[in-house]
């Protein structure tokens, strides 16, 4: 049963480490012999080499564990017996970012792609995340489209935290193994807390704050990844990629976004939010430039917009992109003879309820998974070249 206190002072800000270089060396992750190496370059992680990889890319999953282990198992990376154990082989998954608002599970969610992560490196592959829009709002403390589960879920994590002494790995890689039964003991309290609605709600804000401030142990977290990410011949972002976005450098994007979220700045009186990622219409995580339905443009403009993103395309090196964002109600697809990849389905219930979808890129070709079934055969998958 979770306990009712919370000792505040137990969490200072975690060590915060060293200024990031301007230049982040390449890292050669843990593979397994029979496959070629994965090289990963930038810190946070922005040009990554995968040869011969079969790539899995996920969309918007806001809190929704249950649709998130759905879509994870239909590509075919993560057991169906629950015991959330990596399946993919040397499969790399890519996740879209807005893991956070709209539903309940956000840390669980968060908890399950890292260890993932750890165990998809022992066979090979990889797991990697870029940052949505709703990561860096919650970084900024905009809480509006917070569900009052997700208050919830961090005053139980940081006392889940307090049992491990602190212990943050340990605690983190553990969360989701045990979230389930914290959010039911919680559920059985709520004949105990209903007069004080008020002060539960007030921890489950103060909570928040603290893990996701800039420097905050959960923001810290977010940190380690970046807004845009280049994986072979393919672009991964939330929103979308403008040719000012790349020459303004893509890595440095990266760096000055996870730099401010660790809370590290170069005048520590100064934090500065770095406005061309992270706000906005048109920034890498607000960008809905290639999401919006064609029909909204007239033909003229569908041309502009093509021509942007070839320019874009083109500027990076990369063949095409894939970004999430804007729910797309016909499903997973792509426009701009396929250059752009729109993979949003709005699967959780906090926004469409709809029913997952993912992308699978093999040899530089994209199909879409639309159920289980799609993965062992093929006639039952849209293909594009």
């Amino acid at each position: 049963m979770a306990k009712l206190s919370l000792n505040w002072s137990a969490f200072p800000l975690p060590y915060q480490s060293p200024r990031l270089t301007q230049t982040s060396p390449c890292s050669t992750l843990s593979i397994a012999k029979a496959s070629k190496p994965i090289v990963v370059c930038g810190n946070p992680p922005t040009f990554v080499s995968a040869p011969g990889r079969r790539i899995v890319a996920v969309g918007d999953l806001h809190g929704d564990l249950a649709q998130a282990r759905c879509a994870l198992e239909m590509a075919g990376v993560l057991s169906s017996n629950g015991q959330n154990l990596w399946t993919g082989g040397d499969t790399v998954l890519v996740q879209l970012g807005d893991i956070l608002d709209r539903g309940e599970d956000e840390i669980a969610i968060l908890s399950l792609l890292r260890s993932l992560d750890i165990q998809a490196k022992a066979s090979g592959g990889a797991v990697f995340q870029v940052n949505g829009n709703h990561e860096t709002m919650n970084v900024e403390g905009d809480f509006r489209y917070v569900d009052s589960g997700a208050f919830d879920e961090c005053t139980d994590f940081l006392e889940y935290l307090d049992d491990y002494g602190g212990n943050w790995e340990e605690a983190f890689l553990g969360w989701v193994g045990v979230s389930e039964k914290w959010k039911e003991d919680r559920k059985m309290l709520q004949n105990y807390w209903g007069p004080w609605n008020l002060v539960k709600k007030q921890k489950g804000v103060i909570a928040r704050s603290i893990l996701l401030r800039p420097g905050g142990l959960l923001a810290c977290e977010l940190a380690r990844h970046a807004v845009v990410l280049k994986i072979d011949d393919w672009v991964f972002c939330h929103g979308g990629l403008l040719p000012h976005h790349v020459a303004y450098g893509i890595e440095r994007m990266n760096r000055e976004v996870s730099h401010w979220m660790r809370g590290l700045t170069e005048n520590d009186n100064d934090r500065p939010i770095p406005f061309i990622a992270t706000r906005g219409y048109d920034s890498v995580v607000w960008n809905r430039l290639y999401s919006r339905d064609v029909s909204d443009f007239a033909d003229y403009q569908n041309n502009q917009i093509y021509s942007l993103l070839e320019e874009t395309l083109q500027a990076v090196g990369a063949k095409a992109m894939v970004v999430g964002h804007t729910p797309q109600t016909v499903g997973v697809n792509c426009k701009y003879d396929c250059s752009i990849w729109r993979i949003d389905v709005g699967m959780s219930s906090g926004v469409l309820n709809s029913r997952p979808e993912v992308l699978e890129i093999r040899d530089n070709t994209a199909r879409v998974i639309r159920s289980k079934r799609d993965r062992f055969n093929e006639r039952q998958v849209v293909d594009y070249t």
